[in-house]
């Protein structure tokens, strides 16, 4: 068995690309428009997963946009996507300039929880050891759900 990607469907394909790769900082790795099937699905991977991903031997986030409106509601039943990351208080900081709310604050210097604009929950995790509670992150509340 080999894992292949998590597919999420997304609403508006330009604010989610500026999310997941504006943002987060995931690559595109490729993208495919079904004219007939009226949907685009854009495949992307985390910066040091891209070499792999182009050969199809890392995870890839599929989004997955249909052409035709369609109503979305939950997001967190989805469950959530999970990324590590070399400092998450660099990357929290960055987030939370561009306007991402932080839900669950990296208090413990290990795990923050953010969301997608379609409501995804996203999991941030410290590569290697918990980094030093540091401030504002060590005291500041969860905001909303996670």
């Amino acid at each position: 068995m080999e894992y292949i990607h998590a597919m999420v469907r997304v609403s508006d394909l330009d604010q989610s690309l500026d999310f997941y790769c504006g943002k987060l900082g995931l690559l595109e790795i490729s993208r495919t428009e079904n004219e007939s099937g009226r949907f685009t699905l854009v495949f992307l991977a985390a910066p040091g997963d891209a070499a792999a991903a182009r050969s199809r031997k890392a995870p890839l986030v599929e989004l997955t946009y249909n052409w035709d409106r369609e109503e979305y509601s939950g997001g967190r039943n989805f469950g959530h996507l999970a990324f590590r990351v070399d400092d998450i208080y660099a990357l929290c900081t960055k987030l939370m300039h561009a306007g991402v709310v932080i839900n669950r604050p990296p208090r413990d210097g290990h795990m923050a929880f953010i969301r997608s604009p379609d409501g995804i929950s996203i999991e941030l995790l410290q590569k290697g050891e918990r980094l030093p509670p540091e401030e504002p992150w060590a005291s500041m509340p969860n905001s909303g759900s996670w």
